[in-house]
């Protein structure tokens, strides 16, 4: 050894000591911690970032100024339970029953023996949360949940160390906050009850009591049940009174149950999913933003979002962890103005887009069902003021940080999931090739072509006027010149629209769409 390095010259015998020790270094680089923010019913215009005029939102815009800001990211899904299943398992819903919006007594829908993407993160050595929205059920299959009693199954059983959260939405009975397995707050001499068949005791109802509405319900939605804080609710419950939420207080909680997850857990990596109650119906800000926007309670509650964000921003620089610290914002489909409480969102949004350039909106087959806002910072990994149109989608965060984190996914794993990291990170600007896309009908993408398959079905939907993309005839739309979907190409170029019909049809019976 001393010989081979007697004949290098001097520069190369530091470069051949110096290799090992940068090695070595590489090695002992710290493993990003991982926050994912999930917002709720955020449209594609919803953001300052994206073209809102209207509204300002200085800290989500601020991750795609220090980080990079995709224009072609989507949902799996234009509704949220179909969406979050896909988040967590890397599988397209539709390929399981059951995975449709969910009431909130109902069984918990992923599996338990199935890698989730919190559990690629527990492998990989990370301590994991969840804060926020569940929506994914709870207990065992076709098994009354107990309320009273510690819960057998939910986030905990599927790869969160920790939880807090509430069952379904805020506009679904129970109301009430969940930490781990256990209902918090709850007196055992006032059980809860829960149902969803019909009405339950004898507390005031929104049918029934609408003069003790503080938040009027729009008719038909059946946002017309117990009342709880004033609001009618979707579901019966009783009991439980000294647990109930004030929706007022839901943000705060959440954010301050978030921000101890992360002081908890900085010295070590950790997986955050933070998944937002706003900007979800029923629309009850605090009252540090109630009546600061110009656009109503909708538009409070996307100041309040926006506030949240910054929060998190400002707790990682208090740590001292943001620079080694993934910040992701993306939302779980597109926008709805009116989803069943009279608080005139479609009135006072006059002059702002939320699905932007897009048509259709949450429920749709359109892009404004699935495209979504999607950004993300981490300044040790991802150079800032990126903007890209790379086609990636929320399915594919489980074999994206699968392979980031050199963690292996079974042949039955994550069967729908690419790994787009690189696109992720914006160091590439492409993604996936293509990609179906679930909004009541299915659809599907390659490159700039879209292709929604026939559907028997209204047009428009009557409780929230938004277009579905039902048609009976097949659909097909270049995307690069028609962003918004107004001219169907689909007679104009049969033999395409047959070859991407065949191209779902394919991926739809096959048990995987790789």
């Amino acid at each position: 050894m001393k010989l081979k390095y007697a004949l290098m010259s001097p520069w190369m015998l530091a470069a051949a000591m110096l290799l090992p020790l940068m090695a070595r270094a590489q090695k002992k680089q710290p493993k990003p911690n991982v926050i994912f923010i999930y917002a709720d019913d955020v449209g594609y215009g919803d953001l300052s970032s994206y073209g809102a005029t209207k509204i300002s939102t200085p800290n989500i815009d601020r991750l795609g100024k220090e980080g990079i800001r995709f224009t072609n990211a989507h949902a799996s899904s234009a509704t949220c339970t179909p969406s979050r299943f896909a988040l967590m398992t890397g599988k397209y819903p539709w390929r399981q029953k059951g995975t449709g919006v969910l009431p909130g007594d109902a069984s918990l829908i992923i599996p338990t023996n199935q890698l989730t993407l919190p559990a690629i993160f527990q492998n990989a050595g990370y301590k994991t949360g969840s804060v926020g929205k569940w929506h994914l059920g709870l207990g065992d299959t076709n098994k009354q949940i107990n309320w009273n009693k510690p819960i057998s199954k939910g986030p905990n059983e599927v790869g969160f160390d920790y939880a807090f959260f509430f069952p379904a939405t805020s506009d679904r009975v129970p109301t009430v906050f969940i930490e781990n397995h256990e209902v918090q707050g709850l007196d055992p001499a006032d059980p809860i009850e829960v149902d969803y068949s019909g009405k339950i005791g004898k507390e005031p109802t929104g049918l029934e009591n609408p003069d003790l509405l503080k938040l009027p319900a729009s008719p038909n939605h059946g946002h017309n049940n117990t009342i709880v804080n004033g609001i009618g609710r979707i579901g019966w419950m009783t009991g439980g009174k000294q647990a109930r939420w004030t929706d007022e207080e839901i943000a705060h909680v959440f954010l301050s149950k978030a921000e101890q997850f992360i002081e908890d857990n900085h010295k070590n990596p950790f997986f955050l999913y933070f998944s937002l109650n706003d900007i979800h119906v029923p629309r009850m800000p605090s009252m540090q933003f109630k009546g600061k926007s110009k656009m109503g309670l909708r538009g409070d509650v996307i100041l309040q979002m926006d506030w949240t964000v910054g929060e998190i921003l400002k707790k990682l620089d208090e740590l001292k962890i943001a620079d080694n610290t993934l910040v992701i914002f993306s939302s779980d489909n597109g926008p709805v103005l009116d989803d069943g409480y009279a608080d005139r969102a479609v009135e006072l949004a006059k002059g702002h887009s939320a699905a932007g350039p897009l048509r259709g909106g949450k429920y749709s087959a359109f892009e404004g069902g699935t495209r979504v806002p999607w950004l993300a910072r981490w300044p040790r990994g991802i150079k800032p003021g990126i903007v890209s149109d790379a086609l990636i989608c929320q399915i594919d965060m489980m074999a994206s940080f699968a392979h980031f984190l050199n963690q292996k996914t079974g042949s039955e794993e994550a069967v729908d999931s690419f790994n787009v990291m690189e696109a992720i990170l914006g160091k590439s600007l492409t993604g996936r090739s293509w990609l179906i896309k679930q909004g009541g009908a299915l659809s599907i993408t390659q490159g700039n072509w879209k292709y929604i398959e026939p559907r028997e079905g209204k047009a428009v939907a009557e409780l929230t006027n938004i277009e579905t993309g039902a048609n009976p005839k097949p659909q097909l739309y270049d995307l690069s010149k028609d962003i918004g979907e107004k001219n169907n190409l689909a007679e104009k170029y049969p033999a395409k629209a047959k070859a991407m019909a065949a191209e779902l049809e394919k991926v739809r019976t096959a048990g995987r769409s790789h």
